[in-house]
């Protein structure tokens, strides 16, 4: 099996989790949530995590249920001095300027918060295309609508060549539906819900071994 094009997640994905990045936007999301929107402080995460169930993200959630303004709210939730998470991974750019073939981010957030995210961690540059919240605009992963806009916007590539990599199981699961050959980031067995597992990303060329 030979792969041409990589879709890479953000969050969580090019940096890992004990960054403590992701937990500081969830408390931004809590912040809008509670100062722009007025829900109650005891029901938050209720509604945070109803809305991620339901609609893929908080935000598709507040969209579907609130006249809101999405940017207003994006930059509201990314309003974070990434510099105090984040640091330049050199083993990370190394790994990934040593695979051929298109290489995308797609994530569920925007092209602006993908832009200062890549430059903090030294993988700016490296990317052929950033498919973000916008692009995939009604819906968001792991909508398989998302996926299929995504497929386009990177030129429609032959499904069986698309590799993606992401640190949800509900979003590698849903994927993989599709023929897309997926990769769970962050643990080491992929169980049911991807077809391979990868702890380091970093380990990405070895995972490969000559299918690109």
């Amino acid at each position: 099996m030979s792969f041409s094009t990589f879709f890479f997640d953000l969050d969580e994905t090019l940096y890992p989790s004990s960054s403590g990045l992701w937990l500081a936007i969830r408390e931004r999301i809590d912040r809008y949530l509670s100062e722009r929107m007025g829900f109650p402080k005891d029901q938050l995460a209720t509604v945070r995590e109803k809305y991620f169930r339901e609609y893929g993200t908080t935000l598709r959630g507040l969209q579907a249920n609130y006249s809101i303004n999405t940017d207003e709210y994006l930059a509201f939730v990314h309003d974070i001095p990434l510099g105090a998470y984040l640091h330049s991974d050199p083993e990370l750019r190394a790994a990934l300027e040593s695979i051929k073939g298109q290489k995308f981010i797609f994530t569920n957030a925007d092209s602006a918060h993908a832009t200062r995210v890549i430059k903090a961690i030294g993988l700016d540059g490296l990317w052929d295309g950033i498919i973000d919240v916008h692009t995939i605009a009604p819906y968001c992963k792991p909508m398989p609508e998302s996926f299929q806009l995504a497929l386009q916007a990177a030129g429609d590539p032959k499904v069986h060549t698309c590799l993606l990599l992401d640190d949800q199981a509900r979003i590698t699961r849903a994927a993989r539906s599709l023929g897309i050959f997926t990769v769970l980031v962050g643990r080491e067995d992929p169980g049911f819900d991807a077809d391979e597992a990868l702890l380091n990303l970093a380990g990405l060329p070895g995972l490969l071994n000559g299918r690109i």
